[in-house]
């Protein structure tokens, strides 16, 4: 029986740790960019705290790229001549 050749390398780099710690610290600015514009009142609507256009336009904007960066670090293969390996 011929003897399998296992390649017991590790899937990720430290370059793709890297850059998914990276990723996700994107996507928690784009949440921390969403959050907030409450009132401690509730009879109270304030729509301009509400649809405000970080919250509304930039914030996702920020999430997506954040997710797509991630992608990208989970898909991003190393070079056998990198000094990660």
């Amino acid at each position: 029986m011929a003897k399998l050749d296992l390649n017991n390398d590790m899937a990720f780099t430290a370059t793709n740790y890297r850059l998914l710690l990276i990723g996700i610290g994107i996507v928690v600015l784009g949440y921390v960019l969403m959050a907030g514009g409450g009132n401690g009142d509730p009879n109270a609507f304030d729509e301009a705290e509400i649809f405000s256009a970080r919250r509304i336009t930039v914030a996702p904007i920020v999430v997506l790229i954040g997710y797509l960066f991630v992608v990208y670090a989970i898909l991003k293969k190393s070079t056998a001549t990198g000094s990660d390996k």
